[in-house]
């Protein structure tokens, strides 16, 4: 694949600069936004440099450790969800991304793709974050519902309920819309590499299941785990 020039890749930022203006005039807080994608340019080019480190060097302990930051950071950034925050509900967070995903990670790399090593870097490492950020999203919706559906009525099970509906709402359109309004990112990667279609499929099938998996068993897990700080 070419390398895409600097100035040409300034030009997908026009629209962003549009919809900043807008969210100014409509009295949004257009700081974050802002702020959102300074930081997300500055995470990718410095996640570049060190995933050449990570993967010329190859080594199963620094592979673990991306693996449990990666954990980490996407507890954090669910935790932003809620408007309680402590360390009890924050190992919740982690516990719940980071037990289904773990299982998920080790299922696909270990027996559907078959590793050489199982600390392949170049698979692993973006497997995962697929896997936890999925999950990240999936567990802050349900925590967020959950949170204003127990407030409303105090009643654990149907909020727990509909805060599980929720957070399976992107899953469920995702499931819909492949293939027919949407080419997800790895089955197109795959095909503007050359890959033939039907290979692209079977991963592209094999990243949904594995998604839809991971991110709803941890919704589950949290809800059944924020129950213990109810009762």
């Amino acid at each position: 694949m070419q390398t895409i020039p600097i100035i040409e890749l300034s030009l997908v930022f026009i629209p962003t600069i549009f919809l900043l203006v807008i969210i100014f005039r409509w009295g949004i807080k257009g700081s974050v936004g802002i702020y959102a994608n300074i930081r997300m340019v500055l995470q990718l080019l410095l996640v570049g440099y060190i995933l050449t480190y990570v993967f010329e060097i190859s080594q199963p302990i620094i592979i673990i450790l991306v693996i449990i930051l990666m954990v980490a950071v996407s507890a954090w950034i669910a935790l932003r969800s809620i408007e309680e925050k402590s360390v009890k509900i924050y190992l919740k967070f982690f516990i719940s991304i980071g037990l289904p995903g773990l299982v998920l990670l080790g299922l696909v790399t270990q027996l559907v793709l078959k590793m050489q090593t199982w600390f392949e870097p170049s698979l692993v490492i973006p497997i995962a974050g697929m896997i936890f950020a999925n999950s990240m999203n999936t567990v802050s919706l349900a925590a967020e519902r959950f949170e204003s559906e127990f407030k409303q009525e105090k009643d654990y099970i149907k909020a727990r309920r509909i805060a599980l509906d929720a957070s399976l709402i992107p899953q469920i359109n995702s499931l819909f819309a492949v293939g027919l309004v949407a080419l997800p990112g790895m089955m197109t990667g795959q095909i503007l590499s050359g890959v033939d279609p039907i290979i692209a499929v079977r991963y592209q099938i094999m990243v949904m299941w594995m998604t839809f998996g991971s991110g709803g068993l941890a919704s589950v897990l949290y809800l059944t785990l924020r129950r213990r700080t109810i009762y």
